[in-house]
């Protein structure tokens, strides 16, 4: 049985910790600029040690991270929630979008179905164009 890394490449921590379903998606926002190691932005090779700060952004909500263990694979979610601790300004910010979000959408107009022309026009003007 091998040892446990002591640092790891931060697309694979990113896989491994289920932030993303598959390492291309890990490596695509780390080159994309949505990661940033210790406030740097970080390029796909870049080893996590224990004690860095990630900061991270996924589908437009903020993720703020303190690696706090180097996982061996992608396991159970438990397992993954054990190598990070969040901030817990960033959770609260978090929530407080997603629920000006499902705000947002609950006063969008309903249909059945497929909107009708009334509705699309409507939903036009929502959208502000």
């Amino acid at each position: 049985m091998q040892p446990p890394p002591s640092s790891l490449r931060i697309d694979r921590w990113l896989y491994f910790c289920r932030f993303f379903k598959t390492r291309s998606k890990a490596t695509t926002a780390v080159t994309g600029g949505h990661v940033r190691l210790n406030g740097e932005r970080a390029a796909p090779g870049n080893r996590v040690k224990v004690g860095d700060r990630i900061d991270l952004v996924r589908e437009r909500l903020d993720y703020a991270l303190t690696v706090t263990a180097i996982p061996a694979r992608r396991g159970p979610a438990p397992e993954a929630r054990a190598c990070y601790a969040e901030d817990e300004t960033s959770v609260a910010e978090r929530d407080a979008k997603t629920a000006a979000l499902r705000q947002d959408r609950m006063l969008m107009p309903k249909t059945d179905g497929r909107p009708d022309k009334h509705t699309r026009r409507k939903l036009r003007e929502r959208r502000g164009r």
